[in-house]
């Protein structure tokens, strides 16, 4: 069963230096009050995966947490470019930063695999495309049926998955609904799974479309309302979207984006 425990106990506990780790969510449930706790930590030389490495990314990025991403698209959603991830592939700054980078298909079915437990997924992908040359992560499999190539995706298991959702119960219990992204896949491909809630209830109440992860898929659960901020929880919190407009000049500059970081994140009560 999980436990439910303070998010630095669990951040400290699940996550360490060279750790692959996922942070998914998409629009909406993304953990960004997990990944204030690993910059908090010092925990370093991560491999980042995330399907849409946005402004969470950034932040980490920008603090010299991770040496290599993986990820299918990376941007500040209806902003523009994210500047620190810029910085750390044009100028190494703070650290390089290496690259592995897929469509949303390909990752996709990555985490699909990775749930799995299988070596690789294949998928009708890629034609066209330069990114099997730059990754040793995507090769190409003939059908044993019908002779056709397809595209073959190498499996991805985080060491650690980190996900945020509406609910818990208090036996570990998450239930999470909305835009749900692969944070299921990726919560079952990994091998420790983290999730931050919005709250903590005695019994979760069935809704339509819900996803439910029992218990015994999930190490730890903390109890971080809003703390998906400044993205939203479906049912409880909105999207900040003047954030992620202010987000673009503070980001631009070094010394700006550290200060940012200094007061919000790492002298942040």
């Amino acid at each position: 069963m999980a436990d439910i425990r303070s998010l630095r106990d669990a951040v400290a506990e699940l996550v360490h230096d060279g750790d692959t780790v996922a942070m998914e969510g998409f629009t909406h449930l993304i953990p960004f009050a997990a990944a204030h706790e690993i910059i908090r930590q010092g925990i370093t030389d991560l491999t980042l995966v995330r399907m849409t490495p946005d402004v969470i990314y950034d932040q980490l990025i920008g603090m010299g947490v991770a040496r290599r991403l993986v990820f299918s698209w990376g941007g500040n959603p209806g902003v523009g470019s994210l500047h620190r991830f810029r910085d750390a592939v044009e100028n190494g700054w703070p650290r390089p930063l290496e690259l592995d980078e897929h469509s949303h298909a390909g990752m996709a079915n990555r985490y699909v695999a990775g749930a799995s437990r299988l070596p690789f997924a294949v998928l009708r992908g890629y034609r066209g495309s330069d990114l099997p040359e730059r990754s040793s992560t995507i090769a190409t499999v003939t059908c044993p049926f019908t002779g056709e190539e397809l595209a073959a995706v190498a499996a991805v298991n985080p060491d650690v998955t980190v996900i945020h959702a509406q609910r818990a119960d208090r036996r570990g219990n998450v239930q999470l609904w909305g835009l749900v992204g692969v944070q299921k896949e990726a919560a079952l491909a990994a091998e420790r799974v983290l999730v931050t809630v919005e709250e903590i209830v005695d019994e979760l109440e069935p809704r339509p479309d819900a996803v439910v992860l029992p218990s015994w898929t999930v190490h730890a659960v903390a109890h971080v309302p809003n703390g998906a901020h400044p993205s939203y929880a479906a049912g409880y919190t909105v999207r900040d979207n003047d954030f992620y407009q202010a987000w673009d000049p503070i980001s631009r500059d070094r010394e700006t984006f550290l200060a940012w970081i200094r007061e919000h994140v790492l002298e942040a009560p």
